[in-house]
């Protein structure tokens, strides 16, 4: 048994793995940011070390200060959650070749189906048909164009080294190759350390549904059930469930005993993800994801068991006391992921901010997995995931009244959050009938009703902000909405502008100030300007790219004219209502 275990990573997911850990028995060490300093995930810990730094690159994915912990702290294995260090096989050698347990697959296993290019190859050998691509690192936009005139338009660049829809961009013609490519490398290298690419053909109403295996190093191989993931925005992830609706069970068993083949064609041992396409009857292979997902907790609630366990005593060698056909499911488990994002007008723009009330649901079949408090603070360095709620029902209906439930339960003020959305996707017929797809979020459904949320109230053209409050008539309880007079700390009235819906962009949309003056209105760095002085934009048109929490989003001019000055250069750091551009 482990004795003692470092978690390389923060947030939700490393809160999720210590609650594991001293369930079992372990001691858990914390590693943290600057900007972590007081995070929950280092309360927690039974020991916690700074890495100094407050970007990623400077602290958790900072390989010698996680090494130089490790041997302070004197661990005898790493879980590397998801996302940072999770899929990097240098980071893996590096844990292993020091005589410390790295709680993951080999190495090897990472090098194979961690490289999303190597993987596909090997899912073809295996037999496992993946959707059409380039199996090389694109090197210049010529290739995605290439491919386009090919197998037609639009196409998908994605990051070889990396999931979760990080570094990923749909190309839908030619002349968008450059800026897509170059967008999805920098997200990659931000989020994953790496920045090579590769482009696959871009199905046009697919479902996405992934397959859950554990494998010991005695050599056993399961699948546990597949998860549909299709409701997402921007290729990432907003609700997920299991088991999947309308998806007939030989389908079921063909993906399972599909992703077991992937599995062993690699060596794999741990918790694993074998992601696939569904379309029309017929499913492809996509990718391997080789850690532990965000969505695991639904796959969790149907089959009864701890995966995190799992992964820790395959890690420590034990081997699984249970077969493929002991495997059971019961019962509808869905998930929603709470992101710290506007999703006003369907823009989700980041959010950043403190977060100065949290009510948590709860009640039968309700599960939150939170990595933030009330008090503690979301920042534009890192991934906006607050929290994951999950339910689990007898049946999907059931599971999904449960979860509309939960989320009126949930209160969260400060900075914005997803949940509004959740509720217009789990009451759209689509998804009741489960007839919904990766493109329906985008494309069929309409956010116009949701109003943006800041921390102090939701601002009006009109110099008024919206408060909602409870009050009491006639003995009765009501919530009501006021529109007061939005005021500064002075008393006098705060200057404000409406902001007019930007245009689709490779990355989400924000707006500037709608005067000369083109605001940000957000923390985050400049990765990108893309206007000159002198040069004539138009109302809609992206002046600068900003980066925040892990997310590239385009600052739109609101208003024609001639490009006057620029603030900032690429790798500026800006605060909200910083001016970027000004516009005569």
């Amino acid at each position: 048994m482990l004795k003692k275990v470092l978690i390389a990573n923060r947030g939700e997911i490393a809160v999720r793995v210590m609650r594991t850990c001293r369930e079992m028995g372990i001691a858990t060490v914390a590693v943290y940011s600057e900007l972590d300093r007081d995070a929950l995930h280092v309360r927690l810990a039974d020991e916690a070390y700074g890495l100094g730094g407050q970007s990623a690159a400077e602290s958790y994915l900072n390989t010698e200060a996680i090494l130089d912990v490790i041997e302070r702290c004197g661990a005898d294995a790493v879980h590397p959650g998801y996302g940072f260090f999770s899929e990097n096989t240098d980071f893996a050698r590096a844990i292993t070749s020091r005589g410390v347990i790295f709680v993951g697959p080999p190495p090897e296993a990472i090098e194979v189906m961690g490289d999303k290019i190597s993987s596909r190859l090997a899912a073809q050998k295996a037999g496992v048909q993946g959707v059409p691509g380039l199996n090389e690192t694109l090197t210049d936009p010529s290739q995605v164009q290439a491919f386009g005139d090919e197998f037609g338009w639009p196409v998908a660049i994605k990051a070889a080294f990396g999931g979760g829809g990080r570094g990923m961009k749909v190309v839908n013609v030619s002349s968008e190759a450059k800026e897509a490519l170059e967008s999805a490398q920098r997200e990659a290298l931000s989020y994953f350390g790496r920045s090579e690419c590769y482009v696959e053909r871009y199905l046009t109403w697919p479902r996405h549904i992934e397959m859950q295996v554990l494998a010991d190093v005695q050599g056993h191989t399961l699948w546990l059930g597949e998860r549909d993931c299709s409701a997402q925005r921007r290729h990432q992830k907003l609700v997920e469930e299991s088991p999947a609706p309308n998806f007939p069970d030989d389908v079921r068993r063909a993906m399972g005993a599909a992703a077991v083949k992937v599995s062993r064609a690699c060596g794999y041992v741990n918790a694993g993800t074998v992601e696939f396409l569904y379309q029309d009857g017929e499913f492809y292979f996509l990718e391997m994801n080789t850690r532990l997902q965000v969505e695991h907790p639904v796959t969790e609630l149907v089959t009864g068991l701890d995966l995190v366990e799992w992964q820790l005593r395959i890690a420590a060698g034990e081997s699984l006391d249970f077969t493929q056909d002991e495997v059971t499911r019961t019962g509808h488990a869905i998930e929603v992921r709470i992101n710290a994002e506007d999703p006003s007008d369907g823009r989700f723009a980041p959010s950043p901010g403190t977060i100065t009330r949290f009510d948590q649901p709860s009640g039968p079949g309700v599960r939150l997995d939170a990595g933030y408090q009330a008090g503690d603070t979301i920042s534009q360095y890192y991934d906006n995931l607050i929290a994951k709620l999950v339910v689990w029902g007898s049946d999907r209906e059931k599971a999904r009244r449960r979860m509309l439930r939960a989320i009126e339960e949930t209160v969260i003020e400060g900075v914005a959050t997803t949940l509004p959305a959740d509720v217009i996707i789990l009451s759209d017929e689509e998804f009741v009938n489960g007839t919904h797809s990766t493109k329906w979020v985008e494309t069929d459904l309409d956010f116009s009703v949701l109003e943006s949320v800041a921390s102090s109230g939701a601002a009006l053209g009109d110099g008024t902000v919206r408060k909602d409050v409870t009050a009491e008539v006639n003995g009765r309880r009501v919530n009501v909405a006021l529109w007061l007079p939005d005021l500064d700390d002075t008393g006098l009235a705060r200057a404000r502008s409406t902001a007019a819906k930007p245009r689709r962009q490779h990355h989400p949309g924000v707006v500037g100030s709608g005067s000369d003056s083109v605001t940000v209105p957000m923390q985050g760095t400049v990765v990108k300007v893309n206007v000159e002085v002198g040069q004539q934009v138009e109302a809609g048109e992206t002046v600068i790219i900003l980066e925040a929490m892990k997310m590239e989003n385009s600052v739109n001019a609101e208003k024609a004219g001639i490009v006057k000055s620029i603030r900032v250069a690429a790798g500026d750091s800006v605060s909200a209502g910083d001016v970027v551009v000004v516009i005569e």
